[in-house]
C-alpha cells in the first residue's frame, strides 16, 4: 500500500492546523504532532528525525538572532521612535504618512526581516496613526504586504531565503546583481497597487503634531547595533559565510552592550522571545525530510523537468507563479523547504532558483495564510484590538501580489 495519501494527508492537516490554530494551540504543537504521526505511522524511523532536524541550523540561529534584535529595538523604544517621526515628516497629509510608513517597513524589512516588520513595526504604525486621528487599518495593511514584497532585496530579509538557497546561497555582489532590480519592481509595484485600492480609505488631512519620543542612552546604542548587524550580515553575504551564526552572534554583542548601558535584564528579554517557533520550523524540517524520503522531491523533480521541456522559455516565470499560489495552500516556509530540496534534486541553474525564491517571497501577498510574517502580524493586530478577515485581506492581494510578482519576474529575465 503506498504511503504517499498518508504522508500528504499529515502534510495537509499540519498545515492547516498551523494556519487556523484549532483549540488556540500553538503552532509548535501541531508541528510536534506531525513528527510524531510520522514516526507512530512508520514513515520515518526515529533514527533520521534529530538529522532532519539538524538541516535547519542555519535558519534556527537566522531567527534566534533576528527575533533578539527585534526584541531589543521594541524594547528601547527604536520601531515607536521611526514611526513617530515618519508620523511627524507627514505634516499633516494621510497619503505622505502611507508613503513614509511604507518606507519605514521596507527599510525595516531589508536589514531586519520581514518576520521583524510584522512583530515590531505594526504595534508602532497603529499607534502613530491613532496619535494622527487616522484610521489605523490602510496603514497596518502596509505592514503586512512591503513584509513580503521587500524581502529579497537582501539575503537576509526573508528566513525563507536560507531555505531557498542553503549552501548554494550566492555572494552578496551576486545576490544584488540578480535581485535587486526585481526587488525594486515587485516594491514600487506593490506600492502603487496598494496606494490604489486604499485611496478611498486615506485621510486627506491628519494631526500634525506628533509627539516623538526620545531615545535612552541605551536605545542610542540599539540604533547602531542594528544599522552595525546590517553591515555586518552585508559582509557575512559579501565574502560567502553563513549568515545564521553571524547573526545570532551580533544578536548577543548588541544584547550585552545594551545591557551594560541600562538597557534591562538581557534574560528577561530571552525569556520574552516566541521560541516556539523554532520548534515549528523543526517540525516542518523533518516533515519535509520524510517527504524527500518517500520520493515526493524526485517526483515534482521530474515535473519541472517535463515544464522545462514543454516551454522552456517561460518555465521559470510558471515555476515562480506555481510556488507564489502553492504559499497560500501550504504556507511559505514548508513550500519554501519543498521547492528547494526539489532543485537540489535538479541542481537548478541560478534563474530558475532565483524565480523559485521570488514566487516564495511574493506569493504570500495573496491571502492571510501565506506566511509566517502575515501570520505574525495577524496576531499582533488582535492584540490591538483588531480584525481582519480571510476575504477582506483577498480582495487586495489579488491585486497586490499579483502585480508585485508579474513586475519582479519580469525585470528578473534581464538581470539573469
Amino acid at each position: 500500500m503506498s504511503t504517499e495519501p498518508l504522508l500528504w494527508a499529515i502534510t495537509g492537516l499540519t498545515m492547516t492546523a498551523i494556519v487556523l490554530r484549532p483549540w488556540g494551540l500553538p503552532e509548535a504543537i501541531w508541528a510536534s504532532l506531525a513528527v510524531l504521526a510520522l514516526i507512530v505511522f512508520k514513515l520515518i524511523p526515529p533514527s533520521q528525525v534529530l538529522p532532519g532536524v539538524a538541516r535547519g541550523y542555519d535558519v534556527y540561529m537566522f531567527l534566534a538572532g533576528m527575533m533578539t534584535l527585534a526584541e531589543l529595538g521594541r524594547r528601547q523604544g527604536v520601531f515607536d521612535w521611526l514611526a513617530a517621526h515618519a508620523g511627524r515628516a507627514a505634516a499633516g497629509s494621510g497619503r505622505r504618512l502611507f508613503l513614509l510608513v511604507y518606507l519605514a517597513g521596507t527599510l525595516v524589512t531589508v536589514t531586519l526581516s520581514n518576520d521583524a516588520t510584522a512583530v515590531v513595526l505594526t504595534p508602532a504604525v497603529y499607534a502613530v496613526a491613532r496619535a494622527v486621528d487616522a484610521p489605523p487599518l490602510p496603514y497596518l495593511f502596509i505592514c503586512a504586504f512591503v513584509a513580503n514584497a521587500a524581502s529579497f532585496v537582501l539575503p537576509v530579509s526573508n528566513p525563507a531565503n536560507l531555505v531557498v538557497f542553503g549552501a548554494n546561497m550566492p555572494s552578496l555582489a551576486h545576490w544584488l546583481a540578480l535581485f535587486l532590480l526585481p526587488s525594486l519592481g515587485a516594491i514600487l509595484a506593490t506600492y502603487f497597487a496598494l496606494r490604489y485600492l486604499l485611496r478611498t480609505d486615506l485621510p486627506a488631512a491628519i494631526r500634525a503634531d506628533v509627539d516623538t519620543p526620545g531615545l535612552t542612552p541605551a536605545g542610542r546604542l540599539t540604533v547602531g547595533a542594528l544599522a552595525g548587524t546590517a553591515a555586518v550580515l552585508g559582509l557575512a553575504s559579501a565574502y560567502g559565510i553563513e549568515l545564521g551564526p553571524v547573526t545570532l552572534a551580533a544578536a548577543g554583542v548588541a544584547l550585552l552592550l545594551t545591557a551594560a548601558r541600562g538597557g534591562g535584564n538581557p534574560i528577561a528579554l530571552l525569556r520574552s522571545l516566541s521560541w516556539d517557533v523554532l520548534l515549528m520550523v523543526a517540525g516542518l524540517f523533518v516533515l519535509i525530510e520524510t517527504l524527500q524520503q518517500h520520493g515526493v522531491v524526485a517526483a515534482l523533480a521530474a515535473q519541472q523537468q517535463q515544464l522545462q521541456a514543454a516551454v522552456p522559455s517561460m518555465a521559470n516565470q510558471l515555476t515562480g507563479t506555481i510556488l507564489a499560489v502553492a504559499c497560500n495552500l501550504v504556507n511559505n516556509l514548508p513550500a519554501g523547504l519543498l521547492g528547494a530540496a526539489t532543485l537540489d534534486h535538479l541542481a537548478a541553474p541560478m534563474p530558475l532558483r532565483a524565480a523559485a525564491l521570488i514566487g516564495i517571497d511574493l506569493g504570500p501577498n495573496l491571502s492571510v495564510s501565506g506566511s509566517l510574517a502575515t501570520i505574525l502580524w495577524l496576531a499582533m493586530l488582535r492584540r490591538e484590538g483588531v480584525q481582519v478577515g480571510a476575504w477582506q485581506f483577498l480582495k487586495l492581494g489579488a491585486i497586490v501580489m499579483p502585480a508585485g510578482l508579474l513586475a519582479a519576474l519580469l525585470l528578473l529575465q534581464v538581470t539573469s
